[in-house]
């Protein structure tokens, strides 16, 4: 098994409903026993008051929106040494490229979740100020890892420590 010699700086990524907070915090948790210190932070509370409220009205975000949240979420992530787990959309590589601007080695995990299930997981998030009418506008803004790209894609099917576990396991490979 091969370590980074830094701690790790992790953005657990995908679409509303891929598990993005239950698989970030869990990694962080078990990132913390090999890397004391990390800590999960979750994207949704960087956000501006108005995206809240723009995204809880039903409106979808755009990039003039989005900009200055992704550069808070790369502060974020980039912030005093110590490592992070960061669960955000970054749905577009235009989004990963402004997080990585402030921190350029960031690590992606991509959470790969059938459209379906997206649907149903997301209609069970009562008080989510996300509603499950923007879904689609996340699936059509999705832009997939490219092969240039420092990260991974894992399905996210399964009990949750077995999905942590098989991205340990390609983030060990990765390192």
């Amino acid at each position: 098994m091969t370590t980074p010699s830094e701690p790790p700086r992790i953005v657990v990524m995908g679409p509303s409903g891929a598990g993005k907070s239950v698989v970030g915090a869990a990694l962080a948790t078990r990132l913390a026993e090999r890397f004391p210190g990390v800590v999960f932070i979750d994207s949704d509370d960087l956000h501006p008051a108005a995206n809240v409220e723009k995204m809880r009205a039903g409106i979808p975000l755009d990039d003039a929106d989005r900009r200055p949240w992704l550069t808070l979420v790369g502060e974020a992530l980039a912030a005093d040494g110590a490592g992070r787990v960061i669960a955000c959309s970054a749905l577009r590589r235009a989004y990963r490229d402004a997080i990585r601007a402030a921190c350029p080695d960031a690590v992606f995990v991509e959470l790969v979740v059938p459209a379906d299930e997206l649907g149903d997981r997301v209609g069970d998030r009562p008080g989510h100020f996300m509603p499950a009418a923007l879904l689609a506008s996340q699936l059509d803004t999705l832009e997939p890892l490219e092969n240039d790209e420092r990260g991974i894609r894992i399905e996210n099917t399964g009990p949750v420590s077995d999905v942590v576990t098989r991205v340990i396991a390609a983030l060990d490979a990765d390192w």
